[in-house]
């Protein structure tokens, strides 16, 4: 539907407002011009006026008249002469007329009444001048550009729709602000465009053009431009009721331009045609060179036509699957349409039957699966849907996205969720996709390596997801020595099992032998793994039954027949000299003995005050209880994670200050029976490195990212965090300092003060000794891995540290390194990996020699050991622009790249390299690259070509400048499919490097170039935390606020992630923004029904109406939403006692932790352990 936009000519029209009428009427030779209000005498002669308000068009307009005084003065407007005015005449009226002066040539002039006098008098007339002078004046000194007339409602808009003649821009821009927009809160009523339907034949806007312009014209410039139709003054504009559901209507039609649909054999983009291809009537359609048509078509039309469109593809294609995806979401925009919720159900039916047949045609296909499951959830209770889970996963048993998807959805049902029947759901995922994983091994073992083959390896993958999603939910339910011990366990079953061929019951066996006897495990001290264990555990068996064999030969002799005593049969066995009987009444009189034991408990707890047949709710009436029992309960979460040994918390103890130590044990205490049903065996190398990378994220380690953030597992991680790890922090803090720094707004908070938790820092260095070791023992396993090595030495210094690592004198990890390195001084990457934790110290002289050394004994390794030399160089150039950008730090940069693209021995650096040196380092880089981006298209992509590239475009940005470094970067990343691109770790890695030399360089690039790089990565990867932060760094920098929220509420509906949402929130509160534009944003986020599953979210969003917005009863109702959406989160319900306790009764905090025990989360302390400290205070 075109429409004709006349908002330009209501502006121009109120802008006439302010022009001063003239006295006198300026005669144009030949031209006579028709009037209402003809003059009785001369010109001279001036008929009396009403006063000023009734010469409003409201008051005076004949509007039946409106019609035949229009087509009157276009024909006489239409005969009338060009006015003789000269160029420089012309373009001093035009700006006397934008600055408020006297209007140009033109301009109707309407008489005004005459004075008492019969005329001005000329000191009036002085007067006037004067006034006029100082208004010209003030708009000079603020600008003659536009941007002075700030404020000023008028417009420069001077081109009319549908003028005869045609103007210099198809179109203009209208760029004046209005300061009362803001003042009255709305745009001015006269400044709205009217649309009406457009038709070519009938030149409207140049009638009413005419109309408008003529002398005379009853059209007063203050006059509302509604009067020219009653009937749409009375019923509003198109915001009314009738014209909205006019719209709405499914029968009203629109013009719509379409183009004809491009076919299968239409030629190359390259293809030349002989002849120009006709266009369309006049050419209208900009020179395009397609032709199109127009058509007018309504809802119900265009839902036919598109119904029988999709009927076509889906009986030409049923194995599409993604015309069956578009069809049902085509079936999500009708059913938005529809107000009658009986239509919208039977739109759904219709969408389900879509699915149904789509599931049906392409049985294997899980986007297609979840989709129709995704459907029935919006229809079926969650008895059915969850039967109907059921029924598909018996289907597809060795689906991990299925799987994870319903475990999803099972912990989110709020009335139905406990903890135990969760676990046994995961018991049950883990036990189908292990025996999924053997079946395919053993298929595939009989014709090759089974460890290799990508279809194995993708399920051991998703394996290991569902497991790390166990350990995650039993950490976040309160269980936490539980999923410590669970990591414990799959280690050793996974990487130290023992290298014999046993069968998996034989294996269960063994490793219960290894679980019970009390020997260390992974992360404890002295722990050696499960093989080692059992090959020791045989020396000493065979060592003992050596000597017991020595013993009895030196003996000789037969000693007779003798009865072993079993293991119990010490305690078991009674006293000697005491009859049976005696035995008997001893166990008899023991049952009264307890009993009294328990009377005197209740009386004891009675003589306090607390009554054990009342519940708490009885007993505790203060809300300052409930907050310390939390805070106690938040500290004992943070203090017992580590799980105890049975035999170690079986000892007794003498010293009665530890009973309540003792009890706390037991609780610790895991058994075999608790970890077995979850066990599994790896065979792959890549599923084993997957867990063990996992398992120092999960316990805040840092280590060198090696999946994708597109991954699975990296975006069910960020979906499932309770706070912010370490590797998010760091970008919103730079975000929030760049956002601080540019803005200094004192109303600004950040993410990672919302999230702010005291107790998590005393947990720290227990937890990163403990990570160390674990790490230690795991490069048994995968020996000279670089990036466990340094996960390894950053646990060390957060150990000593306390994760203070800005406070270093030294690197704290040097005994570490130097043993480390002790045990294999090959290992070249261990030296690069140390030097940098020293130059990240400040040792940047002791870092140079590890590096020197390094990269001169990289010389004399095998050649399968040189290929990750660079890596080495790399590292050491940018350890050398890290810091302080000297001439010494540039050459000795260009030193260690030089070295590493001529090819020669690497020697220290003494001076400049010479224009041979650079000459030949150049030309060794372009031929490395060739072979680079020869192996890049067979697919192959390593750490070690991707370090070789940065290399490369860092030594050309050294030396040929920054523009021959990106075109490098450019090069390289055009060598690879998009969609190999988007699942790789290491162009990832590639694109961010990329990033940082553009963002190093923006002021020489400007805007465009960085901001559509930014804006592609993100379409390759939009849930890379990297590139939101530079979103936000550039575009603060060069670009409007509006310009990026419209970005990112463009990224949000695209594609909705955790980390677009909080990088969007933590745009808007770096620059205290709107509270209204933050709680669009988190309802918006938590409306989707994936991320509404976020605890991170939920706690932010309470977290903000507590501290920022403090409103606490908006907190109360977020929080019973919160903890309704993830019931299983403990630290959730806990946030509820902590900060809600000025909204929350202490009834309804009673009933809170009795729902709590109810969902089977973990509770350490009881309600009456406070009640007693406080009567032991007083």
């Amino acid at each position: 539907m075109e429409s004709e936009a006349d908002g330009a000519a209501a502006t121009a029209m109120a802008g006439e407002t302010g022009a001063p009428e003239s006295p006198h009427r300026r005669e144009e030779p030949g031209t006579t011009a028709p009037s209402l209000f003809p003059l009785s005498g001369g010109p001279a002669a001036v008929a009396p006026r009403a006063p000023q308000w009734l010469s409003n068009s409201s008051f005076a307009v004949d509007f039946a008249a409106i019609n035949e005084a229009a087509a009157a003065a276009a024909s006489a407007v239409h005969d009338r002469p060009a006015s003789p005015l000269s160029d420089s005449e012309s373009e001093d009226g035009g700006r006397r007329e934008r600055e408020g002066g006297l209007p140009a040539a033109g301009t109707s002039y309407d008489l005004l009444e005459s004075s008492e006098s019969g005329g001005d008098s000329k000191g009036e007339s002085r007067r006037r001048k004067k006034k006029s002078k100082r208004r010209r004046r003030r708009s000079r000194e603020r600008g003659d550009d536009g941007a002075g007339d700030f404020g000023s409602r008028k417009s420069d808009v001077r081109a009319w729709a549908g003028s005869a003649v045609k103007p210099a821009k198809d179109y203009y821009f209208d760029s004046r602000g209005d300061r009362d927009n803001l003042a009255f809160g709305s745009i001015y009523r006269m400044d709205v465009a009217r649309h009406r339907l457009l038709n070519p034949e009938k030149a409207i806007g140049i009638e009413f053009r005419r109309l408008y312009q003529q002398k005379g014209s009853i059209l007063d410039a203050d006059g509302d431009v509604d009067a020219l139709d009653s009937k749409l003054k009375s019923a509003g504009r198109y915001w009314s009721p009738k014209h909205s559901a006019l719209e709405r209507h499914r029968n009203f039609k629109r013009s719509r331009i379409l183009a004809p649909r491009k076919s299968t054999s239409d030629p190359p983009g390259d293809f030349i045609a002989l002849s120009e291809p006709k266009t369309s009537g006049d050419g209208k359609d900009g020179g395009s060179g397609v032709e199109t048509f127009m058509v007018e078509e309504s809802w119900e039309d265009e839902v036919l036509r598109k119904t029988r469109e999709f009927n076509r593809r889906t009986r030409e294609n049923p194995y599409n699957d993604k015309a069956w995806l578009e069809f049902a979401e085509f079936q999500d925009k009708v059913a938005s349409r529809q107000p009658q919720k009986g239509a919208r159900l039977q739109t759904l039916e219709k969408k389900i039957g879509i699915l149904e047949k789509a599931a049906e045609l392409n049985p294997d296909n899980e986007e297609l699966l979840l989709c129709l499951l995704k459907a029935y959830q919006s229809r079926d209770s969650s008895d059915v849907l969850l039967g109907r889970w059921e029924k598909i996963l018996v289907q597809h048993s060795s689906s991990s996205n299925l799987w994870r998807e319903f475990l999803r959805i099972l912990k989110g049902e709020f009335s139905r969720f406990k903890v135990s029947d969760a676990r046994k759901m995961y018991s049950h995922a883990i036990q189908a996709l292990s025996s999924a994983c053997s079946k395919q091994l053993r298929q595939v073992s009989q014709i090759s390596d089974a460890s290799l083959d990508p279809t194995v390896v993708h399920l051991e993958l998703g394996l290991v997801e569902v497991f790390i999603s166990l350990c995650r939910f039993e950490w976040q339910a309160g269980y936490r020595e539980l999923a410590t011990a669970l990591f414990q366990a799959q280690i050793e079953f996974s990487l130290f099992c023992p290298s014999l061929r046993l069968t998996e019951n034989s294996k269960q066996r063994l490793f219960e032998h290894f679980w019970s006897s009390g020997a260390a495990r992974v992360g404890e001290e002295g722990a050696v793994g499960w093989s080692t264990w059992l090959e020791k555990e045989e020396e000493d068996r065979q060592r003992i039954i050596k000597e017991e064999t020595s013993q009895d030969e030196e003996k000789g002799g037969w000693t007779g027949w003798f009865e072993p005593l079993s293991k119990h049969g010490e305690t078991d066995k009674p006293s000697e000299g005491v009859p049976d009987a005696a035995v008997e009444d001893v166990e008899e009189d023991g049952e009264p003995e307890d009993t009294n034991k328990e009377d005197d408990t209740e009386t004891l707890l009675k003589m306090l005050g607390i009554d054990v047949d009342t519940g708490p709710s009885d007993n505790v009436k203060d809300v300052s209880t409930w907050t310390r029992w939390s805070v106690e309960e938040s500290s004992r979460d943070c203090i017992h994670w580590m799980p105890v040994h049975a035999k170690s918390a079986g000892k007794s103890s003498t010293n009665e200050d530890s009973d309540k130590e003792e009890d706390e044990d037991l609780f610790g205490v895991i058994l075999y029976e608790d970890v077995c049903e979850y066990l599994f065996s790896l065979c792959s190398e890549e599923s084993r490195l997957f867990l063990v990378t996992q398992f120092v994220e999960f316990f805040g380690g840092k280590v060198s990212e090696r999946i994708c953030t597109n991954n699975s597992s990296w975006l069910e991680k960020i979906l499932s965090l309770e706070e912010l790890p370490d590797a998010l922090l760091h970008w919103f803090r730079r975000v929030h300092d760049t956002l601080k720094k540019v803005d200094g707004t004192s109303n600004s908070c950040s993410i990672e003060f919302l999230l702010s938790c005291k107790n998590e820092i005393s947990e720290k260095g227990p937890m990163m000794t403990f990570l160390r070791n674990a790490i230690l023992l795991c490069l048994t396993a995968f020996p000279r891995n670089y990036f466990l090595e340094e996960a390894a030495l950053i646990a060390e210094e957060l150990s000593v540290t306390k994760m203070n690592s800005l406070s270093y004198s030294g690197a704290p990890c040097r005994v570490l390194a130097k043993s480390l390195l002790k045990r294999d001084r090959q290992d070249i990457l261990l030296c690069g990996v140390y030097a940098q934790r020293e130059a990240v110290a400040g040792n940047i002289d002791l870092a140079r020699k590890v590096f020197d050394m390094a990269l001169s004994s990289a010389e004399v390794l095998p050649p399968e050991r040189q290929s990750v030399a660079p890596l080495l160089y790399l590292w050491y150039a940018e350890v050398e622009l890290s810091g302080n950008h000297d001439q010494e730090s540039l050459l000795r940069a260009m030193h260690i790249l030089c070295c590493l693209g001529s090819g020669v021995a690497y020697s220290s650096f003494k001076c400049q390299p010479s224009q041979m040196q650079l000459l030949r380092a150049h030309q060794g880089f372009r031929e490395r690259l060739r072979m680079v981006n020869s192996a890049w298209s067979r697919g192959s992509v390593n750490d070690e070509s991707v370090a070789l590239v940065c290399s490369a475009a860092l030594f050309e940005e050294l030396t040929s400048g920054w523009a021959t470094g990106i075109e490098v970067l450019d090069q390289a990343l055009s060598m690879v499919l998009p969609e190999r691109r988007s699942n790789s770790y290491q162009l990832e890695c590639l694109f961010n490097y990329y990033l940082k030399m553009l963002q190093r360089h923006h002021g020489q690039l400007g805007l465009s170039k960085i901001w559509d790089s930014i804006l592609h990565g993100l379409q390759t990867y939009p849930y890379s935390p990297e590139l939101f932060s530079a979103l936000v760094e550039i575009s603060h920098l060069y670009t409007s606020p509006n310009k990026l929220r419209w970005t990112f509420d463009e990224l949000c509906h695209k594609r909705p992630s955790v980390v677009a949402w909080l990088f969007a929130l933590a745009f808007e509160m770096g620059r205290g923004g709107s509270r209204h534009r933050i709680h669009g944003l988190f309802e918006r986020a938590l409306a989707n029904d994936s991320l509404r599953t976020s605890v991170l979210l939920w706690r932010s969003y309470i977290a903000y109406e507590i501290d920022i917005a403090q409103n606490p009863s908006a907190a109360r109702r977020i929080f019973f939403r919160a903890i309704h959406a993830c019931p299983w989160s403990k630290k959730l319900w806990l946030d509820g006692f902590l900060k809600l306790n000025s909204a929350l009764s202490a009834k309804e905090l009673s009933d809170l932790q009795e729902v709590m025990r109810d969902k089977e989360l973990n509770l350490r302390t009881d309600i009456y352990e406070i009640l007693l400290q406080d009567d032991i205070v007083s």
